[in-house]
């Protein structure tokens, strides 16, 4: 029986690279977007499914169908995350405000009522970002962006001390990717998302520790 994973934000950069990731390794593949339409993957083992994180009535309506489809999910890795804010110094509220919508408020309550179908041995991922540090913190831009992925962290240190001895939960920096989060990803990352990717699955498949907080860009445990 092929182990089921879902994915956030599938539709492009380090989401899809996983996608297409995972499915080459045999797994099941529930990946959403935003409209929930994904190109590329004519594949019977891939799920679509609409999912906007900024909407909590979308998440609701995204809940039933996942409940009514599927009686269990082995992974979840809640990878969708916005940047509107990177590489600026002066928080906005509107943006400032979408960020924790979609990057805390809604990827904590689309993880809430997913964690009854995640079996004993099962994983829920964050995609984080060294930028979510305290301990590494030494610049002053992208407040909103560097603030949300610090609550993410927090969430899995949370969900790893209720969740101990059945499900493991760590957050993951992806590296420094060329992903359209912003412009300046496209020239100056280190990584295609399908490195990133590789490096992520190499993570998920070698026995982790919950509660890790990992640099999978060099393979190194990150400080809080």
């Amino acid at each position: 029986m092929k182990k089921i994973v879902l994915i956030t934000g599938a539709s492009k950069g380090i989401g899809k690279a996983l996608a297409e990731k995972m499915l080459n390794e045999k797994f099941y593949v529930i990946g959403t977007s935003r409209n929930g339409k994904i190109k590329g993957f004519e594949n019977q083992d891939f799920y679509s499914l609409k999912l906007d994180l900024s909407n909590l009535s979308n998440i609701e309506n995204a809940h039933k169908e996942i409940f009514n489809k599927f009686h269990r999910i082995d992974i979840l890795i809640n990878n969708a995350g916005i940047g509107p804010d990177l590489d600026t110094y002066i928080p906005q509220k509107e943006s400032f405000n979408l960020t924790f919508d979609v990057n805390v408020t809604g990827t904590v309550f689309f993880t809430e009522p997913l964690i009854e179908l995640i079996g004993e041995n099962g994983i829920i991922l964050n995609v984080s970002s060294k930028m979510g540090s305290l301990d590494v913190c030494e610049l002053a831009d992208s407040v909103a962006y560097r603030m949300s992925k610090s609550a993410l962290n927090m969430y899995t240190k949370i969900l790893k001390n209720r969740l101990r001895d059945k499900i493991k939960v760590a957050s993951i920096h992806p590296g420094w990717v060329k992903t359209t989060i912003i412009e300046s990803n496209l020239k100056n990352g280190r990584l295609t998302p399908e490195q990133s990717a590789g490096n992520i699955f190499e993570f998920l498949t070698n026995g982790f520790e919950s509660g890790t907080f990992w640099n999978s860009e060099n393979g190194t445990e990150l400080l809080w």
